[in-house]
């Protein structure tokens, strides 16, 4: 079974640029995954991407984890209804190095498409607001980068032009992990759809005959309607010293009979088969399931 196979039967394919899974199918290649420090700790709500990293690496691909150091100091507008509060540059340098930490352990660094780990402050570090406003900023016009729904949702409420320029960024970040990696898929959550095809489309206007494509996976929400990642306490941390082990236990304990299905596909590496006997053999015992999980 291919990556793209893999993500429909697990319902983790929400949408793909034209041509992706035809060129997945036809070679072995490189793809990644941004992740801001914007938290102390990674949590169960990016575990999803996680997994689709996995997952991909699992399918022969090789897949960079990018962190972000600049892109964490300028905040995501994207699924944001107000202006974001900006974090100190020690405390996102300090997040960055505890997830740099935790994703050495949830993928795997040895072999033939062992996994890269990537910050993209190394990008900018060394660039003058100049060189960034000529080399980057003159791709994409306003009225593109103003078409996104992380643009059009915030014009009622106010953005600033920190914010603004963030897919700009992110658009960059993509095609220098293309010069540089030869890597051309970018996946996120589908809130990101915009900007990661803002990258697609900064490639396609500055690399000829460059072909680059963009992969989301559906935002997790739980049966009632709210968030993945959640308890009534707030955030599940993937960190024992901010979630015990016990409470991380019993959140999946605890969870709703109506989603134990969606979370085998999500959240473990059982095949198909697997996972439909499963379902079949304990489906009058849904707790049963849910410590499998």
């Amino acid at each position: 079974m291919n990556f793209v196979e893999e993500l429909k039967w697990r319902n983790m394919l929400h949408d793909m640029t034209p041509g992706a899974e035809e060129f997945l199918n036809s070679q072995k290649t490189i793809g990644y995954i941004g992740f801001d420090p914007t938290a102390p700790s990674l949590t169960i709500g990016n575990y999803v991407q996680i997994m689709l990293l996995n997952l991909f690496q699992k399918s022969g691909h090789r897949p960079i984890v990018l962190m972000g150091g600049a892109t964490g100091r300028i905040g995501d507008p994207s699924g944001k209804d107000k202006e974001r509060v900006l974090k100190s540059y020690e405390e996102l340098d300090a997040n960055l190095n505890r997830q740099l930490e935790q994703m050495k352990q949830l993928l795997d660094f040895e072999g033939p498409n062992a996994a890269v780990i990537v910050n993209n402050l190394d990008f900018y570090s060394n660039m003058g607001v100049l060189d960034f406003l000529r080399d980057v900023g003159k791709t994409l016009t306003i009225s593109y980068m103003m078409s996104k729904d992380s643009v059009k949702n915030r014009l009622d409420t106010g953005m600033s032009f920190t914010e603004f320029s963030y897919q700009l960024l992110q658009a960059y970040d993509f095609q220098l992990l293309y010069n540089q990696y030869d890597c051309r898929i970018q996946m996120g959550g589908s809130d990101q759809w915009g900007n990661i095809t803002s990258g697609t489309e900064f490639i396609r206007r500055n690399l000829e005959d460059a072909k680059a494509y963009a992969i989301t996976t559906p935002l997790l929400t739980k049966a009632d309607g709210t968030k993945f990642g959640k308890s009534e306490e707030g955030n599940i941390w993937m960190d024992a010293e901010l979630t015990s082990p016990y409470k991380f236990y019993q959140f999946w304990l605890n969870a709703d009979d109506r989603d134990i299905n969606k979370f085998m596909r999500y959240f473990t590496f059982k095949s198909k088969e697997e996972v439909e006997n499963l379902e079949a053999d304990y489906a009058d015992d849904p707790r049963m399931l849910k410590k499998i999980l």
